[in-house]
């Protein structure tokens, strides 16, 4: 098997161009493969990720309903909204807005104002909420990732790695796997502006459902993304890379070597006898 799966590596690896990245399998937390996924990097709108983490908490433990309104403060509309320039919902400034729009408006155009919409309503402040986003990567156990606005916004103190986006998306996915469905929409309309999800595995054929990409200058494209495939669910994490064709097309490459080079196998059922032992004294 080794002298099956290892030219295939290797060739992989020669294919991957951007300097970090993971693949994951879901089920097992294997990884099958990895490029200095412990490398820091600036995270861009996948920072993301780590809010929405916070925010599936607060809804899932009931401390936030998603009919809950939520004002559109002029903050949130000058720094992520139409007058930015960079990727929104279009909220309308003073307007209120449902939890669960803002988690549309988040998840499927990426929109800079509806996270920090949420940040602002659930914790006052964006710095408020960065500290909870920082207490939920602990408790994750993330060590290599520092967060410091809900949206990903240029900042020179926010990092992440590969590796740990991966953790964070398995999280998501294992223990809020009704909201992750959302990852999946494939448009949003809002403002009268109907925007198309920015992930583009979700055309490719891969079985990919869910998350998303991000762009930094400092820190390039980025790219978190899960496929199924045959009941085996893979995840995958390109940080780095040169352009959107480059990040997009190392995430199909990783996608499509794991689901042929990888498979899972049942070797013994729950409480299985599989040997005995005797032992002396």
């Amino acid at each position: 098997l080794a002298a099956l799966v290892l030219p295939a590596l290797a060739q992989t690896q020669r294919e991957i161009a951007a300097p970090q990245a993971i693949l994951m399998d879901f089920e097992s937390g294997t990884v099958l493969f990895e490029k200095a996924a412990d490398t820091q990097s600036a995270p861009g709108s996948i920072a993301k990720l780590m809010s929405l983490a916070v925010i599936f908490r607060e809804i899932t433990e009931g401390r936030l309903s998603p009919d809950t309104e939520f004002k559109v403060s002029e903050y949130a509309w000058r720094r992520g909204g139409a007058p930015s320039g960079g990727a929104t919902m279009f909220a309308a400034l003073n307007s209120s807005i449902k939890v669960s729009d803002l988690l549309r408006g988040a998840i499927i155009p990426s929109g800079n104002d509806a996270t920090i919409i949420l940040a602002e309503g659930i914790s006052g402040n964006e710095l408020g909420f960065s500290v909870k986003m920082n207490e939920e990567a602990k408790r994750l156990g993330l060590t290599g990732s520092s967060f410091h606005n809900s949206n990903g916004l240029s900042d020179p103190d926010q990092k992440t790695t590969a590796r740990d986006m991966a953790k964070i998306a398995t999280h998501i996915i294992r223990d809020y796997p009704d909201l992750y469905k959302i990852f999946s929409e494939p448009d949003f309309l809002w403002s009268k502006i109907r925007q198309s999800n920015r992930n583009p595995l979700l055309g490719m054929s891969l079985g990919a459902d869910g998350f998303m990409t991000g762009y930094l200058k400092e820190g390039g494209f980025n790219l978190v993304g899960s496929a199924v495939q045959n009941n085996q669910r893979l995840i995958v994490v390109i940080l780095g890379g040169k352009s959107e064709k480059e990040r997009a097309e190392d995430a199909r490459r990783l996608l499509e070597w794991g689901f042929r080079s990888f498979e899972s196998r049942l070797l013994f059922e729950p409480g299985q006898v599989v040997g005995e032992a005797t032992l002396y004294g």
